[in-house]
């Protein structure tokens, strides 16, 4: 039990929190930003709606990548668990 409390965190880890950090960030700016612009009467952009998209996707794209590469490892080199 000890040692589960004295292990030390992983990239990994740290990696995920910051995505979700990331993630929440852009989301409630361009909340904020449409929000903003709404009570203002102004008309919110599709190009401003696509680019929050994408840069939520962005966040999670190491993820992915690093899920793609484990598998095509797993493939090539097969499992070694």
């Amino acid at each position: 039990m000890e040692s589960e409390i004295n292990e030390k965190k992983g990239a990994k880890e740290y990696s995920f929190w910051g995505q979700i950090f990331a993630a929440v960030w852009v989301g409630g700016w361009n909340a904020f930003q449409f929000t903003k612009d709404i009570l203002n009467g102004t008309h919110i952009e599709v190009t401003d709606i696509i680019y929050s998209g994408i840069a939520i996707a962005a966040c999670f794209s190491p993820v992915y990548v690093s899920i793609l590469f484990d598998k095509i490892k797993a493939i090539r080199f097969g499992d070694k668990e």
